[in-house]
């Protein structure tokens, strides 16, 4: 299990690099992500229990792991602008993980002292744990078999090499073999998503939704692919369904309301985009300033724009921003 787990790890994070639509980050100074961990059982309890954490950037791969107690403090240091993925795994096995965690540009909210991003989850020995506070569901793993694991590891492999037409016959193999693997037909339409062939993308995060509604990543990235295609009004089911499941994804609660937006419904964008702003999208705050702008509330929309400029002081367009 901790063997397919850290190797679908790693192949989302390859793949997130593949769809990444900004430019390589340039380095900057190095910063930390912390926070404390709290791991509870029946009638919130702590379980005295080690937990594993294992950090990633996109798209390197694992940079560090660190064993902390149920109760304890992670922290990872010298971390350099980028994209990251934390693992959280209990007698090694995968429980959840946050992704999407970001250093620079689009960051999560600073404190004095780093990146804080608090863990806290229940769990009980020999279940999987119905995880909070921003950690992505367990219901994203799936226990591949060793006759089809083998021909994963070969995907993320072809993948990291940038052979998408490779990945994408063994994966194909795999969901062949296993069409249960929701996984595999995740990876699948994100590999298609990136070759730009969209139809084929749809039909594979559609399979995998089919396999597994509770799949928050396979309902965002269809949820994206859709967005990316300007067909917002089928994006806000699965971004609606993404939000349900992942309440804390600043990246779902931004196109969701960016959706909102383009369909002209800009009462239901407002909500999303507030979350947005919470969780790390501080560009949120400039889609409120034009919408309350556009509806004449200029002090609403003077307020968007100063959180805007508190949370990104280097805005190259700064001081069109202040006027």
């Amino acid at each position: 299990m901790q063997k397919e787990s850290s190797s679908f790890a790693t192949l989302l994070l390859i793949l997130a690099a593949v769809l990444l639509n900004a430019p390589a980050a340039v380095a900057q100074a190095s910063s930390t992500i912390f926070g404390d961990v709290r791991v509870t059982g029946d009638n919130n309890v702590v379980v005295a229990k080690d937990v594993t954490l294992i950090v990633s950037r996109v798209p390197d791969g694992e940079i560090s792991r660190q064993v902390v107690s149920s109760r304890g403090r992670y922290r990872f240091t010298n971390l350099k602008e980028g994209e990251y993925e934390i693992l959280i795994q209990v007698d090694g096995k995968e429980i959840g993980r946050l992704t999407q965690l970001r250093i620079g540009g689009r960051t999560l909210p600073p404190s004095p002292y780093g990146y804080q991003h608090d863990l806290e989850f229940r769990w009980k020995p020999g279940t999987a744990a119905p995880v909070r506070a921003g950690v992505i569901s367990a219901a994203d793993v799936y226990p591949r078999p060793e006759s089809t694991n083998h021909l994963f590891v070969k995907a993320e492999q072809a993948v990291a090499k940038k052979k998408y037409d490779q990945a994408t016959t063994l994966l194909n193999q795999i969901v062949e073999t296993d069409k249960a693997d929701f996984q595999a037909w995740t990876a699948l339409g994100s590999i298609y998503f990136a070759q730009e062939k969209f139809d084929d993308a749809e039909k594979a995060y559609s399979q995998a939704i089919t396999i597994k509604p509770t799949s928050g990543r396979a309902q965002y990235n269809l949820g994206r692919l859709r967005s990316s295609q300007k067909k917002f009004e089928e994006a806000v089911e699965p971004l609606t369904k993404a939000v349900e499941l992942q309440p804390d994804s600043g990246d779902a609660h931004m196109l969701l309301g960016e959706a909102y937006l383009q369909l002209k419904k800009g009462s239901k964008a407002i909500p999303h985009l507030n979350e947005a702003a919470k969780h790390g999208r501080p560009e949120a705050h400039l889609r409120l300033g034009w919408l309350y702008n556009a509806a004449g509330m200029k002090d609403k929309a003077a307020i968007e724009y100063e959180e805007y400029l508190k949370k990104n002081p280097d805005y190259q367009d700064r001081n069109k921003v202040k006027e």
